[in-house]
């Protein structure tokens, strides 16, 4: 049994593993991965030590953006199973003590949705309102300047109703109308569809993007600075170019999650964590929607998802929730479905990776909050380089070459090195291929290694389920003589000090004067030594310890 499993609060220091559901495993022979195919693996899933699997969209869905077009939200597309699929697939992971939350998207629907295709018939149907419809300019242009973040305006004409409709995504992404009660009321209905069906939580995507500005004012010009420059998108993509002030983040939209959340406390320990992208103000979004215990659990942001593996950056980001988040929770993420994965953002040559992968997730797992892990890091996989023709994501089609899409972490999980496509499918050909570099990094080929990365995963969740300090004890910064992420995590009489180098060259590290370090503690991977004088740690190197007193 899992430690979530002790507390109703079981989300506040969990861990979380990402599953990408047509990526993980194909046992149909289809070239997909299916919910099947998560069931036969979640002894491996187990294996890790997680606390929970986060599911990306199953839905029925015409797939035009893998899923995130939902058009039944009570259904599991025939591409990955069936409800009783699903069923079986949670039953055997409450058996292993593993929480189950899924993806909810509800900020729009697929344009073929039943409830849009009614929507867009005309202007007088009993669902006219459900979605963002507004009346063009004098000129026939759009009501105004949004954006979307997949290419072009944020609006799309419609011939028969004679206006046009907001989508933040692609044109056949409409957005809901959350302005509407009865819109807040059917989505809800859905959320209850799967909480009286067991599920455990929900993974709100885009959960600042539910409302718009009513009056449907301009957007301002925005130039990024260094501070949030592609937080929400890509500087290749003109959405940056916005301060986004009124099609996403409007006030409204705490009432709702007060609503969400009141719904989830009708049964028992069940969890929401929100997807916050609203660039520089993200921390004072997530504040918002976290603080008060009746909204969200906690949220994430992109903080982590850029390029800066600096102890200058991630102080920076963690010392800025902290302050901004008084009674909030945050789940910290270095990787997921949409970014670049990490070790190819920090690796600075390919020999360093496994290092890099290993530094990366002693850090993650000792940062306070719940921590989110995506398919593959545990392997220290990097981006996959892919043709053009080889790509499926339309974000990535679409924004080609300046940006190649997020179809370079979606690529398939490599299960066994000497098989076709690593073991992920039977099929003769692959939904996405499985580069060289990846099958090379197989699971079969880690369990081999005790000092693979997967091992060291397993060994650093094993660490920091050991000490509760981890789990959700107070967390102090400390300033130091060189350029070194140094804290401490403390719960009740534990006390315990972390210094993690993440640069290229030696350093050391000079404690507080105050300070009185007792038993050195063997961190999983690293071996940073105490003596009489300064802690000396190698590059890329880590220090744990008592601190006694």
């Amino acid at each position: 049994m899992s430690v979530a499993d002790k507390t109703a609060d079981w989300w506040r220091g969990a861990v979380i593993y990402q599953v990408y559901p047509r990526s993980f495993q194909d046992t149909n022979g289809d070239g997909l991965g299916d919910l099947k195919g998560i069931t036969r693996r979640l002894p491996y899933i187990a294996s890790l030590g997680v606390d929970a699997i986060w599911l990306s969209p199953f839905f029925k869905s015409p797939m035009a953006d893998m899923g995130y077009d939902v058009s039944d939200y009570c259904d599991v597309d025939p591409i990955f199973g069936t409800l009783a699929d699903f069923d079986e697939m949670m039953t055997a992971a409450h058996g292993f003590g593993i929480k189950v939350v899924i993806d909810q998207v509800i900020s729009h629907t697929s344009d073929v949705h039943p409830w849009f295709v009614e929507s867009r018939s005309s202007r007088t149907n009993p669902k006219a309102d459900w979605y963002v419809w507004a009346d063009p300019k004098p000129d026939g242009t759009a009501p105004n300047n949004w954006l979307s973040i997949f290419g072009g305006p944020g609006w799309e004409w419609d011939g028969v109703r004679r206006q046009y409709y907001q989508h933040n995504f692609l044109t056949s992404q409409p957005d809901l109308n959350f302005h509407s009660a009865q819109v807040q009321d059917a989505v809800l209905a859905t959320v209850k569809f799967w909480l009286d069906r067991g599920v455990d939580g929900f993974r709100l995507d885009t959960v600042n993007y539910y409302f718009c500005d009513k009056l449907l004012r301009d957007n301002p010009a925005h130039a990024p600075d260094e501070s949030d420059a592609g937080l929400d998108a890509p500087d290749t993509n003109p959405y940056g170019m916005q301060n986004h002030l009124y099609d996403k983040t409007q006030p409204e939209n705490i009432g709702f999650l007060q609503r969400f959340r009141a719904l989830l406390n009708r049964y028992e320990a069940r969890t929401a964590v929100g997807e916050v992208g609203d660039g520089a103000r993200s921390l004072k979004t997530v504040a918002a929607y976290t603080s008060g215990g009746d909204k969200l659990h906690m949220c994430y942001t992109f903080d982590l998802l850029g390029p800066d593996f600096t102890a200058t950056h991630i102080r920076s980001c963690v010392d800025a929730f902290q302050k901004s988040v008084a009674d909030g929770w945050v789940c910290w993420a270095f990787s997921n479905h949409d970014v670049n994965r990490h070790v190819s953002r920090f690796a600075k040559t390919e020999a360093e990776r496994p290092v890099v992968a290993k530094l990366a997730m002693s850090v993650l797992a000792t940062l306070r909050g719940s921590i989110c892990l995506y398919q593959g890091e545990e392997l220290g996989l990097p981006e996959a380089e892919l043709a053009f023709e080889d790509l499926r994501d339309p974000y990535g089609i679409r924004f080609w070459p300046a940006f190649k899409g997020r179809d370079g972490c979606r690529t398939p999980m490599p299960w066994e090195a000497a098989k076709a496509h690593a073991g992920f499918t039977g099929a003769q050909r692959s939904w996405l291929p499985v580069p060289y570099e990846q099958a090379a990094l197989s699971v079969d080929t880690q369990e081999n290694d005790p000092h693979s990365v997967l091992h060291h995963y397993r060994q650093t969740l094993e660490f920091r389920k050991g000490h509760p300090a981890l789990l959700d004890g107070t967390m102090e910064f400390i300033g130091t003589n060189q350029d070194l992420l140094a804290f401490t995590r403390q719960k009740g009489s534990e006390k315990l000090l972390f210094v993690f180098n993440l640069t290229r060259k030696p350093a050391q590290f000079v404690p507080p004067a105050r300070m009185v370090i007792g038993e050195r503690l063997a961190m999983p991977g690293f071996d940073a030594v105490i003596g009489t004088g300064p802690i000396k740690l190698a590059a890329l190197d880590a220090f744990c310890a008592r601190v006694a007193g």
